[in-house]
Order: C-alpha cells, then structure tokens, then sequence
C-alpha cells in the first residue's frame, strides 16, 4: 500500500487518467478548485446517490422525496439566519492579496480550533502569533473580518437590491418552506422525514483539497420531523443508521471515528451536531458528514417571518407543537472522495513473464463500481468479437457493463482493476466451441469457466 501521504496524489492521478474527475474549465486554464466528473465519475455519483435513496427513502415508510429550486426567495435566506450569520472569518496578505480563512491558519499552524472565537479573539491571535502568509510567506497579514458564503445573483435586467437573489447555501431551507405543502399534500404521521439530493453553493474563502472542498457541491439531506421530547432517541438511531450505511459502503470502522462539537462550536440552528470524520491523508480526521439537532429553529422563524401556521396537528395526542428537526447530512462529493481512498490499493504481483509487479487495484463496493462487469474478447478478430458483442448486448439490459477489445488482455485486466469492475467476461477461441468464457474475480484475480447460458445467473449471485 502507498504511504497516506502519498496516497492523495495517486489517487488524483487515476482520476484523471481513468476518466473519473477532470479540473474545470481544463482547455482555459482551469478555474479554481472547480471540478468536473468524467464518465466514471458519474456513474460512480450516481451508484451512490441511488444506494441512498433506496436505504433512505425506498426502503422506509416514514421518508418522502423533495426537489427544490436552488433559486428560492431571498426572504428564506434571511429568515434562516443564513443572511447575517453564514460567515467564516477572512485574513488578506497585504503583500500578494491572498485571501485566506483566518481559521484554517490558526488549526494549521497552532493546532487550535477558532469555533466560538470572537472576530476579535481571531485577529488577536493572528497578530499575536505573526504568521507567514500560505502564499507568498510575507508576516504581513491583514486584519481579519467576516465574509459571507452566499453566492449573490440578481434577477431581472438590472442589478440592485431590490432584484437580489442567493444561490442556495445548503439544501435544507428548500425543504423547510415545503414542510407545510407536504403536510396537507401527503399527510404524514409523526415522525417522518424529508429528503433531497442537490446542488449547493458556498463562496469558500479556500476551497480545496481535490474535491474535498469546491465551491458547488451535492448534498444528500434529510430533515426528520419529531415530537419535541423525542429528539434524542431519534438522534441516536439516525446517528446509527448513517454508520451502518457508511460501513456497507466499504468503509473500515479504523478510518473513521464520530466527534460531537463543543458547544462553542455549536451552528447557530443546531442545540447538538455530531461529525462522521475520515481519517484523510491531508491532516488526519476531517468532516464526511454531519448530524445535527436543529431544534424548531428552523420552522419557528419560517413560520414567523411567513405569517404561516407550520404547527403539526397531533391527531392522537389531540393537540399541536411545532415538531423539532434531526438532520442526517452526506456530502456527495466528499462521500466519492472517500470511497475512493479507501479503494485505493496497491498489491504485488507476479506478471505474465513471472516477474514482480505492482497491481493498483480500486476495490469498490460492487453496488456502486462504475461498472459491475467488462466484456473482453481475447481478439478483434471478428468471429470473436461478434460472440462478444452479443453477450455484451444481452448484459447491458441486467448489469452496468463495459465492452473493450483494445490493448493486450493483461493491460485491459489492469484497466478494469483500476478502475473498480468486479468480474471481467473475456470470450477466447475455446468459446466458439465450447459455449462457454472466462469470469475473472477483480479482487481475487482467479479465473472460473462458465457457460453463457448460465453467465448471467452466475453474475447475479456473485454481484449479490
């Protein structure tokens, strides 16, 4: 296995060269920390947003699907509190005019979390302690001072206050102001949840890290509606859930642990948050996702701010609270970015000609792998590839599969091991006689004869 440290870099590398994540914007020089997922990446996106919603929402009574307007009233974003308080401290070199969060350069360089700090407390301690600045190394950092992550927009022709609008800053308030269409429209019994897949946008002050910390990014969300006295039991059990999905995911329960915050730290919704961390190879254990305990926070000011009755009417109890809100949140882009380390692994072998070699393996998950098997005729020649191209084409209607005739068959094994395909088909001479072909076990390496009637049965079994 490669040191974790240089574990980032290899796995950045195989991004691009298998064709999972590009840099944005590429041919113009690239935009910053902006990101764009090639063919594999999407079909590994969404392998992971559709096992979620088929845990979360399919397989639950108790769950309904949403899909917001990113676009929303810029009234939502004041009544959340997202207008005055969605704000991280920023620090400028005044030498080069970097912008820097205040807060990365006191955990990076003193080991010290800032949450709860006042911006004064911040500033003092960056004068105090006389840093260099990240990008050009002068000790010429200005004062700190907030800045807001929403991303503003205006609608209509002319821009001015009156036409100002927000890209949303997270995927939970689409769901907030639908609470109450969802209530007369669905009817749902307490305790239920709602749950979105989205785009979010922050303006990060600096963003980074591949695709850990990007501009725009995909939430999976969900706001679970409780009795206000039973929001604990709730947190636990959703707490649970999302550790068991992280485990069947792949995840080793040694490369990630869960920290509550302090209550200093403590969003200015939340009365609880606990962090799923990974431990990554850029600065040990970081947030993948969050659990929060939002109070009504949420509702109480929608409601005041709206003039709407959000209350649920307890038709058992005989009377009407406004429910308190659990918030299981996954990060699509950081839940790939971690499949992927975990994945990532490298393995001696012996080649072919019986020498030594290394074997980058992308041990994925076989639900969620790009694909879940690769049909590979030993030739092109076309007697082959005709018997190929016809088990490919009866596979493509049950399984995620892939068709590759180019290169030697070891470089197209090496292929589909790096890039995480379970079993590989490959139709040799022998097939043409025998009606059968070769299953070779990603994982395993070992090869097992098959009869193409009974591949796709077989496939199934081992896939399941």
């Amino acid at each position: 296995m490669p040191k974790q440290e240089d574990k980032m870099e290899k796995v950045v590398n195989l991004c691009k060269r298998r064709g999972f994540i590009f840099p944005g914007s590429e041919i113009y020089g690239g935009l910053a920390n902006t990101w764009d997922f090639g063919p594999l990446g999407t079909e590994l996106k969404r392998n992971i947003k559709n096992e979620w919603w088929k845990r979360f929402v399919h397989q639950r009574k108790d769950m309904v699907g949403l899909d917001a307007a990113i676009i929303m009233n810029p009234k939502v974003w004041e009544a959340s509190g997202h207008v005055a308080a969605f704000n991280d401290p920023l620090v400028e070199c005044k030498k080069c005019h970097g912008r820097f969060r205040a807060d990365h350069i006191i955990e990076e360089e003193l080991g010290e979390k800032t949450e709860g700090k006042s911006l004064e407390e911040i500033d003092g301690i960056i004068k105090a302690s006389e840093f260099k600045c990240p990008n050009c190394g002068a000790v010429e950092l200005g004062e700190a001072r907030q800045f807001n992550l929403l991303f503003k927009t205006f609608i209509g022709p002319t821009e001015g206050s009156k036409s100002t609008a927000y890209l949303r800053g997270e995927t939970a308030q689409g769901i907030f102001v639908n609470y109450k269409n969802i209530l007369d429209t669905m009817r749902p019994k307490m305790p239920f949840g709602i749950a979105q897949i989205g785009k979010a946008f922050r303006n990060e002050i600096t963003p980074g890290n591949f695709i850990f910390r990007t501009l725009e990014f995909e939430q999976m969300e969900i706001e679970y509606f409780v009795k206000p006295n039973e929001w604990e039991d709730n947190f636990n059990i959703w707490l649970q859930a999302m550790k068991d999905w992280l485990e069947s995911l792949g995840v080793s329960p040694d490369n990630y642990h869960v920290r509550e915050h302090g209550a200093e730290e403590l969003s200015h919704y939340s009365k609880k948050t606990v962090d799923i961390e990974y431990n990554y190879p850029f600065g040990g254990f970081k947030e993948l996702w969050g659990l929060a305990y939002r109070t009504d926070f949420d509702l109480k000011n929608h409601m005041d701010k709206s003039g709407k009755d959000m209350r649920y009417f307890d038709q058992q109890a005989g009377e009407k609270y406004l429910p308190h809100v659990i918030e299981p949140t996954f990060g699509v882009e950081r839940t790939v970015l971690t499949l992927l380390l975990e994945a990532y692994t490298e393995e001696e072998v012996k080649s072919a000609k019986g020498e030594n070699e290394i074997r980058t393996v992308l041990k994925l998950d076989k639900k969620i792998a790009p694909f879940e098997v690769a049909v590979l005729p030993l030739s092109k020649k076309e007697d082959l590839s005709s018997v190929a191209t016809k088990i490919f084409q009866d596979l493509i209607q049950d399984f995620r599969a892939e068709y590759d005739e180019t290169q030697s068959i070891g470089k197209r094994y090496r292929r589909q091991d790096e890039i995480g395909t379970p079993f590989c088909v490959t139709v040799d001479f022998e097939s043409l006689e025998d009606k059968a072909v070769t299953i070779r076990d990603r994982d395993t390496m070992k090869q097992e004869r098959v009869s193409v009637e009974d591949l796709k049965n077989v496939l199934k079994k081992a896939l399941n």
